[in-house]
């Protein structure tokens, strides 16, 4: 059995207790949920993922005895090798151990087995919702026990990396009888007497901090490099940044892979080479592009270049990037009316490293 003996509570009790639980866990302040949380012991750390989803209430109920400071001081007060080890229910302050002030009892969350490495609540006897502030880990699969007795054993979380050796550990370690709630209380160089801070298991039970958001992608000039759209021949962009201007260039080149004829002219949407060039202000990731589209610059045929409508008239592309590797041309050529969006990636991969160094510079 978890916890201690069943205390006789009635139905009506249970549904107040309930009701109490739900009014409480209302009013309290918004919390933001951690995913992973630290119990640093003596004989190591170990973090447990938080299941939010499968276990709300009792993750919400065991954040705020972490978030109040009422697991401040506690220690692993129970252990069962080869069954659990326990903690969350007592602190130890000055050579005595007072029980954790605890919070309305949270409603039974019964969802996930008792495997090895979960943690669960630990509740009265008889008293399917008397979970408050004791928490335990599976030393082992004790899923045919635990899941089928008192509503099932609330799972609220699991241990991730090495933990488990750390549960080891402690259960690994000697036990005493000091009574009542201690009858399997282990310890650390222990040879009897008076209880020191040091003898005990104690645990430091923290959320763990978030890993920093990665910086947001802005352009870079590793990005200079020539890119196209994998699902289109005959079409390649060069780009060129400018981080200290601000600026980025790009031109937009299309070809045929025959020779055009010896008359043919470069417009756009015409045989043989066209240029279209852009030039815009980054901003992020991304970057508005006045238009140019030009006249001559076959590739066949030394032709002279010409704008064919004045600097930037031609409408507007806006350049984004996803990351180092990918992007996307967004078009409204408004002086042939043609818009549509075109995906890009670069022609040499290999080109990334250099990006991908500047990133968050």
């Amino acid at each position: 059995m978890i916890g201690s003996k069943p205390n006789g509570i009635s139905k009506t009790s249970r549904f107040l207790l309930a009701t109490l639980l739900l009014v409480a866990l209302l009013t309290l302040p918004p919390m933001a949920m951690a995913k992973n949380v630290l119990i640093d012991t003596p004989l190591g750390t170990i973090e447990i993922e938080l299941l939010e989803a499968d276990a709300p209430q009792t993750v919400a109920n065991f954040l705020n005895y972490i978030q109040s400071g009422r697991y401040e001081n506690t220690f692993m007060h129970r252990s069962v090798p080869g069954f659990i080890i326990q903690g969350g229910g007592f602190t130890f302050v000055n050579g005595t151990a007072p029980g954790v002030e605890s919070f309305p009892a949270v409603v039974n969350e019964f969802k996930v087995s008792n495997t090895r490495g979960t943690l669960a609540m630990a509740k009265l006897g008889g008293s399917p919702d008397s979970a408050t502030s004791q928490w335990f880990i599976n030393l082992a699969d004790n899923s045919g026990n635990l899941d089928n007795q008192n509503g099932g054993f609330t799972v609220f979380a699991r241990v991730v990396g090495d933990g488990m050796a750390v549960a080891d550990a402690i259960s690994n370690l000697p036990r005493v009888n000091a009574g009542g709630a201690f009858g399997d209380l282990p310890v650390i160089n222990f040879s009897g007497g008076t209880f020191a801070l040091e003898n005990m298991v104690m645990t430091v039970v923290t959320e763990k901090p978030a890993a920093p958001a990665p910086p947001a992608f802005v352009m870079n000039a590793g990005l200079n490099d020539a890119w196209f759209n994998p699902a289109t021949d005959g079409q390649g962009v060069f780009i060129t940044v400018f981080p200290v201007a601000g600026l980025v260039n790009m031109a937009w080149f299309t070809y045929d892979t025959t020779l055009p004829a010896a008359n043919a002219s470069a417009n756009l949407g015409d045989a043989g080479h066209r240029w279209l060039t852009a030039l815009g202000t980054i901003e992020g990731d991304s970057a508005v592009m006045n238009i140019d589209i030009t006249s001559g610059g076959l590739f066949d045929a030394a032709t002279e270049i010409q704008r064919t409508s004045p600097t930037g008239a031609d409408g507007t592309i806006t350049l984004t990037f996803e990351n180092c590797n990918s992007g996307f041309i967004e078009y409204d050529i408004t002086s042939i009316n043609q818009q549509g969006i075109v995906p890009i990636q670069r022609i040499a991969p290999d080109n990334i490293a250099l990006c991908e160094s500047l990133v968050g510079q």
